[in-house]
């Protein structure tokens, strides 16, 4: 009995521990900005162009990623997504090596390519292994492993790729010194990514993980025009397009933010508040879940939303220490925004709930753009603090369709 225990939990523990290699991917990006900006002597617009290129494969694979999901099965995206990840971060011994940030941005796009793949079919696979009773609990479990992820890519990087000191690399030594610093950590990831691949390959999986899936008609064309026509669906994919821009640009730039609006500050302490930020993500999901007890998931996502854009206002007037404060802070109001327009979306879509689940996933794409919009704004203006006006504008998007979900609830 013990034995047949085992063997239902091993493939749940696999998959759920893909949640966290995915956190570690995403948020070492956001120290990554910081030293591809000194190394390579970046304008903000040139720097943010890691989270351009990055979350480009998200919006390039996700209806590959789930169109292979249904001719091959579960197991087989994921294991297609961790190749690629595994082979993107590999790609960052050769551009380091080479100095070039076009090859480090392809590199990146590879990785965000195999994670669009795991995000696609993680989900769904914890939700079917095991019974539909616990399906929310076993979800619930996987999501929480996500910001542990993000935390441990933040530290990675504060430990092991920023030196301490944002000044521009001048000297060849310096230049080759900076860029091999990337190459360690990058390896031990891919080379645990494939011993990952190589476990979830060996590993025996109940049917639902390898069977075809070949229901509802997924992937035809006709199928996702027909949900785009759904004006909810459409409005929550803009709302998420939107969402996930302000989050990737306030997190992409929190450390430059802090170097400015603070003279003196290096970038390591800039990555302690990123750190705080992500702690905060991973609180304010547990503290979001326990208050959509006593309040409705859309009045909360109002709520939330409404203070985030305060919070923007206040980090794009203000500055300062109260500035990088307000920025820390609404990650807490950022954490239920994502599951919540995404649940908020899908909900009564039956046959077309997958369709509408992948042009979501599509909606990353936000985190392509806005990055590159902050850092041509803050080009123009001369300073990182102005640009901070782009996520609360983002997030008034987000209230927008909070009160629009509210009031057809009412």
């Amino acid at each position: 009995m013990t034995g047949q225990l085992a063997v239902r939990r091993a493939p749940l523990v696999l998959v759920v521990a893909l949640f966290f290699l995915w956190g570690v991917a995403n948020n070492l990006n956001d120290v990554l900005i910081a030293h591809f900006k000194k190394l390579f002597t970046l304008s903000d617009l040139g720097a943010g162009l890691v989270q351009s290129a990055f979350y480009l494969g998200y919006f390039c694979l996700a209806i590959p990623a789930a169109l292979i999901m249904r001719r091959f099965g579960y197991r087989a995206a994921v294991l297609l997504g961790l190749l690629l990840y595994a082979a993107g971060a590999l790609m960052f011994l050769p551009a380091a090596a080479w100095q070039s940030y076009p090859a480090f941005l392809l590199a990146l796009f590879v990785i965000a390519s195999g994670l669009g793949f795991l995000e696609t079919s993680a989900n769904p696979l914890v939700a079917r292994l095991g019974s539909e009773d616990t399906a929310a609990r076993r979800l619930n479990l996987a999501q929480a492993f996500n910001p542990l992820g993000s935390i441990t890519g933040v530290l990675i990087g504060r430990t092991f790729i920023l030196s301490g000191d944002a000044a521009p690399v001048t000297s060849a030594a310096g230049r080759a010194s900076e860029a091999a610093a990337v190459q360690g950590p990058y390896l031990v990831i891919g080379l645990a990514v494939l011993v990952w691949a190589l476990l979830i390959r060996v590993t025996p999986f109940p049917a639902v993980a390898t069977e075809h899936d070949v229901e509802e008609g997924v992937g035809a064309a006709s199928d996702f025009a027909a949900v785009l026509r759904n004006p909810r669906v459409l409005a929550g994919v803009i709302a998420q397009f939107f969402y996930v821009g302000a989050q990737v640009g306030i997190w992409s730039f929190l450390i430059r933010y802090s170097e400015v609006a603070v003279p003196g500050t290096n970038e390591r302490t800039g990555a302690d508040y990123l750190t705080a930020s992500l702690v905060l993500f991973m609180v304010g999901r547990f503290a979001g879940t326990a208050l959509m007890t006593r309040f409705s998931p859309t009045r909360l996502l109002a709520g939330f939303a409404g203070v985030g854009l305060m919070c923007g206002l206040v980090a794009a007037v203000v500055g300062g220490g109260i500035g990088i404060a307000a920025l820390v802070a609404s990650s807490f109001f950022m954490s239920i925004m994502y599951p919540t327009i995404f649940a908020e979306t899908v909900e009564g879509l039956g046959a077309r709930t997958k369709s509408a689940a992948a042009l979501l996933v599509m909606a990353i794409v936000g985190g392509a753009v806005f990055p590159a919009v902050m850092g041509l704004v803050s080009d123009r203006a001369g300073s990182i603090v102005v640009a901070m006006i782009v996520p609360a504008i983002c997030f008034g998007v987000v209230l927008g369709f909070a009160l629009l979900a509210e009031r057809r609830r009412a």
